[in-house]
């Protein structure tokens, strides 16, 4: 069901003031990880420069989701068939996604799954290697209410048009029992599924076996701590893994399957953020938020060498950045640590406020929208 937007003021705080200081330190198992809330999160607010933040959001670019049916934007994915097009869905929704041109914003497709059950929850998408698109029904706003989640997975088609198509549904369970997430990453290289959770206290990172099983239950078990996490994506290459929150990104590095050294990477605000996905080429970031003609904004990647032209595939690059060197993927926006803002410790006082509704109100939609969908085909 739709979620209840928090007061413009308080999220036009938010977004003057977000963090966009010093990288974070690397997870780590303890629950008091400094960016494990939005609260949290924003709490840092009172030590970054709010003209950072602006300087930041002025560079975003990207489309405007125009399909009214698209209400609740959960997750997003560059097509690998298609350059250009990214793949996105409705959390509250039946089983089907909508490909979406990244010049124009328009659906140029609706693709309906077949041979699944009733979705509970779709939170995000993601395109493996072996040409398949993979979709994570595996929200649980209960924070432990479902015993098993659901993947499901189908062909990209080759053709962009209106059409139904057979998909495969897995069944999944944590090695350390439920818990909520909206982030499934499938890595383009090995074609390994991965789960980030979601938790005020921290999440973690949940790896799938080396092939996804239709038979049984395949048991996602924890190789890694990650902040709160409302949707990931690894770069075209595989060599970097990007986790996003509501206020803020982190990059990591990634080698043999494991999370490595951290950093900060550019993000807008976007009022409620939920969906982020590398362009096919690498070079930038696309963050997405749900609402009807939700903002899809374009940030280029630190380090990939010049954007790419207005004309490109994937929509208008930005401005460039003035964020710090690093590896590709991270950038470390502009330098920081002159001190607060000149706000009051009101201003502050509304940002934790913002941050805390905003998370209150995400719970709400467990009370009316988790009544019972979801099961095995023809359940």
């Amino acid at each position: 069901m739709p979620l209840h937007r928090p007061p413009v003021a308080v999220l036009a705080a938010v977004a003057l003031l977000a963090p966009a200081g010093p990288a974070v330190a690397a997870p780590a198992a303890s629950s008091s990880s400094p960016v494990a809330s939005p609260v949290a999160a924003v709490s840092a607010a009172s030590a970054a420069s709010g003209t950072s933040a602006v300087s930041a959001a002025s560079e975003d670019d990207g489309f405007t989701l125009t399909d009214p049916r698209i209400t609740e934007s959960s997750g997003l994915a560059a097509s690998r068939a298609h350059p250009g097009v990214y793949w996105t869905h409705n959390d509250q929704d039946e089983p089907r996604v909508f490909a979406v041109d990244g010049r124009t914003g328009e659906t140029v497709a609706t693709v309906t799954l077949r041979g699944v059950g009733k979705p509970r929850d779709m939170e995000a998408i993601s395109v493996g290697p072996d040409g398949y698109v993979y979709v994570g029904d595996i929200g649980d706003n209960l924070n432990g209410s479902w015993s098993h989640v659901w993947i499901y997975r189908f062909r990209e088609p080759e053709r962009l048009r209106d059409t139904a198509v057979d998909a495969t549904q897995y069944t999944v369970r944590y090695e350390d029992g439920p818990r909520d997430a909206e982030a499934l990453m499938v890595h383009p290289r090995t074609g390994r599924a991965y789960i980030a959770s979601k938790n005020e206290e921290g999440g973690g990172l949940y790896e799938g076996p080396a092939k996804l099983s239709a038979e049984g239950v395949n048991v996602f078990r924890r190789v890694g701590e990650v902040p709160w996490v409302t949707d990931g994506a690894f770069s075209p290459d595989g060599t970097r893994l990007v986790l996003r929150g509501y206020f803020s990104a982190r990059g990591y590095a990634w080698k043999d399957g494991r999370l490595g050294a951290d950093d900060r990477v550019r993000a807008p605000i976007l009022g409620q953020s939920e969906s982020v996905t590398y362009t096919a080429d690498g070079t930038a970031l696309l963050f997405g938020t749900e609402g009807a003609r939700s903002r899809v904004a374009r940030v280029p990647v630190e380090g990939t060498g010049a954007a790419p032209s207005p004309d490109a595939p994937g929509g208008p690059s930005g401005t460039g950045g003035t964020g710090g060197t690093g590896a590709a993927g991270t950038g470390g926006g502009q330098a920081q640590g002159d001190g607060a803002p000149g706000g009051s410790a009101y201003t502050v006082g509304l940002l934790a406020l913002g941050a805390a509704l905003l998370l209150g109100l995400r719970r709400l939609r467990a009370r009316g929208g988790k009544g019972g969908g979801g099961g095995a085909p023809g359940a």
